[in-house]
C-alpha cells in the first residue's frame, strides 16, 4: 500500500507540475472527485466500493495533456491493482460548431498482479447549440496482452442543460466488442463477450461543485461472464452518485 501510495503520489506531482508552469500563457484545470464507485462502460473498476480520483489537464500549442488517478480498492477485474493513471495526449480542431478530436491513452495500474497496463485511441466529433450537446465517438485498443486481445467501444452521448436551472441531463449508449486471443484477459473490458451499456445521469453545477447522479445498466450475462477478471457481480446496473470540484 506504501508504494502504491508513493507511486500515485509521484504521478500527482508530475501533473502537476505540467500544470503550472503554463497556467499563466494556455487552458489548464485541476479536480478533485470522490464517486459511490469508480464505473467505466457500465463495469465497476473499483470492486463496487468508493473510490476518489484526481486530475489535471492542461492544453498548449494545440496540444491537449490530461492525468487522471483513481482509486480501485484491489480490483479484481485489474489483477488486483489499487489505483490506476490514466495519461492522454489528444489535438482537435473546430468546424464551426463541430468538434472533432483524437486522444491517445495510456492506463497504468499500480499493486496489480501481473502486467495489466494497456493503450487506447480515441477519435470523437460533437456539436454544440445553445444547453444541447452531443457526441459520437470510437474508442480503440490494438490487441495487447493485457486484455487478451482488441477492443473497440462505439459510442453516443448527449447532454442538455435544463434552461433557468443548475441541472444537466445527461446519457450515453456504447457497445463494446473485439478480437480474443486470451479469453481470461479479454473478460476484463468485455465480460461475457461483446455487450451495450447505458447511462442516465442529473447533474447540479454551481461554480467549481459538481454534484451528479447516474443509473448505469448493461446486458453483461452474469452466467457467461467467468473467469479471474471478469468480476461479474460488478457488472450489473447500479446507481452511482459522486462530487467533484474543479478550478
Amino acid at each position: 500500500m506504501i508504494r502504491t501510495l508513493k507511486w500515485v503520489g509521484a504521478i500527482g506531482a508530475a501533473s502537476c507540475g505540467l500544470i503550472a508552469p503554463v497556467s499563466a500563457q494556455t487552458g489548464a484545470s485541476v479536480s478533485a472527485e470522490a464517486m459511490s464507485q469508480e464505473v467505466r462502460r457500465g463495469l465497476s473498476w473499483s470492486e463496487g466500493r468508493a473510490a476518489i480520483a484526481g486530475a489535471g489537464d492542461v492544453s498548449l500549442l494545440g496540444i491537449d495533456a490530461s492525468a487522471r488517478i483513481v482509486t480501485l480498492r484491489g480490483s479484481d477485474r485489474h489483477g488486483g491493482a489499487d489505483g490506476v493513471a490514466d495519461l492522454s495526449l489528444g489535438t482537435g480542431w473546430s468546424l464551426g460548431g463541430l468538434r472533432l478530436q483524437a486522444t491517445a491513452t495510456g492506463h497504468l495500474f499500480s499493486g496489480a498482479r501481473g502486467k495489466m497496463d494497456y493503450v487506447e485511441l480515441g477519435g470523437s466529433a460533437s456539436y454544440g447549440i445553445g444547453p444541447l450537446s452531443a457526441s459520437v465517438g470510437v474508442i480503440a485498443a490494438p490487441s495487447q496482452h493485457a486484455i487478451g486481445g482488441s477492443n473497440v467501444y462505439t459510442y453516443a452521448s448527449a447532454n442538455a442543460g435544463i434552461l433557468g436551472t443548475p441541472f444537466t441531463l445527461l446519457g450515453e449508449i456504447g457497445h463494446s466488442s473485439g478480437s480474443v486471443d486470451d479469453p481470461d484477459r479479454a473478460a476484463r473490458l468485455r465480460p461475457g463477450g461483446d455487450y451495450t451499456n447505458w447511462r442516465l445521469g442529473l447533474e447540479h453545477r454551481v461554480n467549481h461543485l459538481t454534484i451528479g447522479v447516474d443509473y448505469i445498466g448493461t446486458n453483461v450475462s452474469r452466467a457467461d461472464a467467468i473467469g479471474p477478471f471478469a468480476d461479474a457481480r460488478h457488472a450489473g446496473d447500479k446507481i452511482v452518485g459522486r462530487v467533484a470540484l474543479s478550478f
